[in-house]
């Protein structure tokens, strides 16, 4: 066996076997690959590393999708955007790979007893990557930002409930007064009422008020997105250029606060599932995410010089039901579509071992995830039927449901990925069998926001960021902050009072019966949990991406192999 992986080493290496047959050779040599165990499989053979990479005596490259090129941590418009914001700029607070907080440009921070008070302290000499200082100025400009009447971004500061930010925004005064800078390195933070997800809401990255402030006023921020093309931040590495489609460069910040980065260059280059193997197998990038799944990971194996590493990841995929459709309002429509989806058949096609199904808006490696007493949902064609029955929609002549005249058809927004491949036949085949005509939109990403954003769209598939707290994971289906049209007045209440305490041995009750709450009345299709599969080449040492963290958290520890 390893003479024959040996001979399909070489082979890969010199761009002679097309990688299905590696693959199929691959696999006829073993009946069924192993499953891979969670944490980091270092390199076979790190005299593989393929020449195009040895080459690069000063430059890391990493794979990344789709960037946008809005690169303002409170600006972006997309994930990958948001990677790329994680290189330029660090946050106040962080999080460890349990999920702790740890300080990062705060030295420390202190809680009053009622946990409403926030005093945080920065690291002494901390600067820009243009040399001018961070100060407390800074963090309570980033803050006000984030209270500004046109502020739309990602980050919604609302539930770290600042006093003084609501009045703010509504224009009743002129500052927030739950802001006090006490000196140069120290601000103090009021809040109203306690919040379970407040320190990591202020703690986050730190904008220059010098330089993005210069000439913000109230209402209007079209003079700070005029700098999302020209960031200015803190972090590891600073940003040189973006070359759309191609990729984004980055160089050593002299000035970070954990001094100089070894490597002297990094890269995002721009890739997608069908390149991203190929890219790597040759050495043009060191380090991307793949599929978790056996054949991607039984071709990392053969490359030999790749460190895998795999983890449970934190986020959740969906379907969103758009609720402002009349169709869509009724929940056991919303009910039948999801058990008339086999969600098992979907995640065992895409992940093949390494995914689970989701049935609650959270990763089971969370301690908000019930691990019993949920609504599984399993695939049940019958109860599907005897749903859309109850609701009104009858099977007319040529099989599709109808009610008042029209048919029961549903577009589908997805992207151009593995999940969706799968899904688009998939759930195009079980829903014509309970009725339903399925009419798929393949988008990019950008595109399906676009359309989802203007309302025009059924069904939506998508995917979280990763979650870093319970709460994360529900706040899109906050009546006030959803997108969709969801409403629930016991889901809005369950939210809020678990995001009121810091205990976790409290807030652990109020998940679990809102998982079941948001079960009987679903906002989307829960799909899948996986785990997250990523490689680095053994040129390169010190990535350790975690569930919290990803790529970006070990950025700065990366060195080039002697």
């Amino acid at each position: 066996m390893s003479k024959i992986k040996n001979k399909i080493n070489r082979l890969l290496q010199k761009r002679l076997v097309p990688l299905a047959l590696v693959t199929a050779i691959s696999l006829s040599c073993s009946a069924q690959a192993e499953t891979l165990a969670e944490g980091i499989t270092p390199a076979s053979d790190a005299s593989l590393v393929p020449n195009a990479a040895k080459l690069r005596k000063d430059t890391v490259v990493a794979g990344i999708l789709e960037p946008q090129g809005n690169f303002n941590p409170y600006l972006f418009t997309n994930g990958w955007d948001e990677n790329v914001t994680d290189v330029i700029f660090t946050r106040l607070i962080g999080l460890d790979s349990e999920g702790k907080p740890v300080a990062r440009l705060a030295q420390s921070w202190q809680v009053s007893p009622d946990n409403r008070v926030y005093t945080i302290k920065l690291r002494p000499n901390l600067v820009y990557s243009d040399g001018s200082p961070i100060t407390a100025e800074d963090i309570a400009f980033t803050l006000t930002l984030l209270h500004d009447p046109a502020y739309d971004g990602e980050t919604d500061i609302t539930p770290a409930h600042i006093q003084g930010g609501a009045e703010y925004k509504n224009g009743t005064a002129p500052g927030i007064s739950g802001l006090k800078v006490i000196d140069d390195r120290t601000i103090q933070i009021t809040t109203t009422q306690p919040g379970a997800t407040t320190l990591q809401l202020i703690g986050g990255p730190v904008l220059s008020k010098t330089y993005y402030g210069k000439d913000y006023q109230r209402g209007k921020l079209e003079s700070v997105r005029a700098l999302n093309g020209k960031p200015l931040g803190n972090g590891p590495y600073i940003y040189d250029k973006y070359i759309p489609g191609q990729e984004i460069r980055f160089h050593a910040n002299p000035n970070f606060y954990l001094g100089q980065p070894a490597v002297a260059r990094f890269i995002y280059r721009v890739t997608n599932p069908a390149t991203n193997f190929q890219l790597f197998q040759t050495g043009e990038t060191d380090y991307d995410a793949f599929t978790s799944k056996p054949d991607d990971i039984e071709q990392l194996k053969l490359l030999g010089f790749a460190n895998i590493n795999l983890y449970s990841s934190s986020d959740y995929s969906r379907v969103d039901f758009n609720v402002k459709r009349p169709a869509l309002q009724d929940a056991r429509v919303r009910q039948a579509l999801i058990y008339g989806l086999d969600r098992q058949k979907l995640i065992t096609v895409v992940y093949q071992g390494y995914g689970s199904v989701a049935n609650q808006p959270i990763s089971p490696v969370s301690w908000a995830y019930d691990p019993q007493g949920i609504n599984p949902y399993a695939y049940d064609a019958n109860k599907a039927k005897h749903l859309l029955d109850q609701a009104g929609w009858i099977p007319g002549a040529d099989g599709i449901r109808q009610k008042d005249g029209k048919k029961l058809e549903l577009t589908l927004l997805v992207t151009k990925k593995l999940i969706n491949d799968a899904l688009v036949p998939i759930a195009k085949d079980n829903y014509r069998q309970i009725g339903v005509l399925l009419k798929p939109q393949v988008l990019d990403f950008n595109a399906l926001l676009a359309q989802r954003k203007a309302g025009n769209y059924d069904l939506a598939s998508l995917s979280t960021s990763g979650l870093n707290d319970p709460h994360d994971g529900v706040r899109d289906f906050i009546s006030q902050m959803s997108e969709t049209g969801y409403k629930n007045p016991q889901v809005d209440q369950l939210i809020s009072q678990a995001n009121a305490t810091l205990d976790i041995e409290q807030r652990k009750p109020l998940y679990h019966k809102l998982y079941q709450v948001l079960a009987e009345d679903p906002p989307v299709i829960l799909l899948g949990n996986r785990k997250v599969l990523s490689a680095s080449s053994a040129r390169v040492t010190g990535f350790k991406p975690d569930v919290y963290n990803g790529l970006t958290g070990s950025l700065p520890d990366v060195k080039l192999a002697q």
